[in-house]
């Protein structure tokens, strides 16, 4: 598989992870001068695409400087390690909640292989490789990272998960989002612009930390947000109510099936997707039914898998 990417400017790159389909997961790549940083990582099978971009552009392993995963969720930080492995210059800046399933990342692998089986995992996402601790830095809230003389900023932006953090580059004012400003496909784009949804996958979703953390994203002033799923939004002022207009429904139909637990998966399931093939059309997307299912079907099962952990955490908090 050849690397697909596209230069967005400014030193900026958009890397196509490869996961799934075209176009789904993306990661990036900041060039300053001869110093590169990685926001977000992809999967262990990622990882050649990159070396194959850094190679493109003149660079090698030695020119990475910093590996930055917006948070530990696998599509976003599973080849992490291998890139660090391979980089004998880059230190990774991460959550300080993510950090300790960087160093070690058992937990991680037990519980996605729980979920998708030991095949599944292998072909998904390969394998996952320690991080040692003396490369790592726990990042808190506002941390500047110095790439070249490049000022990142990061910032802790929970919601999502409790473990996630933006970037803000200083120099494009773009802002690596991760999940925390949503998901947008290409393939349901229409004259009226990108369409989003919030994705409330499992296990730490929380909306009131969710809607402060678009709060601090809005103060930033970003000139353009750069989304994991998938890729730049400039509209960011005419995107941002929709997104929170996504949470907030997401939110209202968990709400309404708090009192059924019994078979309430699947219902949440058969609802999210309701809402988004209602709100497809009115965006003026005429995919067939069947298409729409198909590429939001794993969204829509960690959506629904997403919104029980969080009922069931609130039933948790009451007894």
């Amino acid at each position: 598989m050849k690397a697909r990417y596209q230069d967005l400017g400014n030193g900026i790159y958009c890397i196509d992870t490869d996961l799934y389909r075209p176009h789904m997961a993306a990661c990036y790549m900041v060039r300053e001068g001869d110093a590169v940083a990685f926001v977000d990582t992809g999967t262990y099978h990622t990882i050649p695409l990159l070396m194959e971009v850094l190679a493109d552009q003149g660079l090698g392993a030695e020119n990475v400087r910093y590996v930055i995963p917006t948070h530990v969720h696998l599509d976003h930080a599973g080849g992490a390690g291998e890139l660090m492995a391979l980089c004998p210059h880059a230190t990774m800046i991460v959550h300080p909640k993510g950090a300790p399933h960087m160093i070690d990342p058992s937990r991680l692998q037990a519980g996605a292989t729980a979920v998708y089986g030991e095949d599944g995992f292998a072909r998904d996402y390969g394998k996952l490789v320690p991080v040692p601790a003396e490369r790592l830095v726990a990042a808190e809230d506002g941390y500047a990272i110095d790439l070249n003389g490049r000022t990142l900023t990061f910032y802790d932006t929970p919601g999502h998960a409790n473990h996630h953090g933006c970037i803000l580059d200083h120099s494009s004012r773009h802002c690596f989002t991760g999940d925390t400003f949503g998901i947008s496909y290409s393939e349901f784009d229409t004259e009226k612009g990108p369409w989003m949804f919030a994705p409330t996958t499992p296990v730490a979703f929380s909306p009131t930390e969710w809607h402060a953390s678009l709060d601090k994203l809005e103060a930033l002033q970003a000139s353009a947000m750069l989304l994991t799923h998938y890729g730049r939004i400039s509209n960011v002022a005419e995107m941002l109510p929709k997104l929170r207009a996504s949470l907030d429904s997401l939110a209202a139909i968990a709400l309404d099936e708090e009192s059924a637990p019994e078979g309430r998966v699947d219902r949440l399931r058969e609802r999210i997707f309701f809402t988004w093939l209602k709100a497809i059309e009115e965006h003026g997307c005429n995919l067939p039914e069947s298409d729409i299912r198909k590429l939001l079907a794993v969204d829509a099962e960690l959506n629904a898998q997403g919104l029980n952990v969080w009922l069931l955490r609130r039933t948790k908090s009451k007894t």
